[in-house]
């Protein structure tokens, strides 16, 4: 009898909350809405001087429609860059800059770079408010050989899981906010 009674004030608790559910406004809540990012620009200085070497990714639809548009200059052998990452989103006037957001939460976030059939070397040189890797700014060593090269954007990494302070992603864990393959040409 106990139990029946139980089951009964159950059922009617589970009605009354519905029908009161029902005529309320459902708003969600989104605690790190994602970032819409329709362009990223990866440029190369000279540490010894020289013109600026740019890789961009252009997709100013989002998903779908227009494929994305990939401009990269050649880069010289044997050259030390210094780096500078940006992203934005151009959907909006004026352009959005969500490098200012990964700044921001910077311990949030930790840019990757992989390299595929080349010889480069890039190091971090700025870190978070804990002292770990961002990737907004690095060091570019190209040496003699072509390639591609892959920028991912990971939002909330392991940053102390191992390797990934070294910028390895294999136990970073998280999500990819973006990840976008440039060809390598050196001259």
């Amino acid at each position: 009898m106990k139990t029946k009674l139980i089951y009964a004030f159950i059922a009617i608790s589970l009605f009354a909350c519905k029908e009161d559910d029902e005529n309320e406004p459902v708003t969600p809540i989104i605690p790190n809405e994602e970032e819409v990012i329709t362009t990223v620009k990866y440029t190369l200085t000279p540490v010894m001087g020289g013109t600026a070497k740019v890789f961009q990714f252009k997709d100013l639809d989002g998903d779908g429609g227009n494929a994305p548009v990939i401009t990269t200059d050649s880069i010289d052998a044997n050259v030390t860059y210094s780096g500078t990452l940006e992203f934005l989103n151009e959907l909006e006037t004026p352009a959005d800059s969500i490098t200012n957001e990964v700044l921001e939460e910077g311990d949030e976030h930790q840019v990757f770079f992989q390299v595929t059939a080349g010889d480069y070397i890039i190091s971090y040189a700025d870190v978070d408010k804990n002292g770990n890797p961002l990737g907004l700014s690095t060091t570019f060593e190209s040496r003699t050989m072509g390639g591609s090269l892959t920028v991912i954007l990971r939002h909330k990494p392991d940053k102390a899981a191992t390797g990934v302070s070294g910028g390895d992603i294999t136990n970073a864990g998280g999500e990819t906010d973006i990840e976008v393959v440039f060809p390598i040409n050196v001259r």
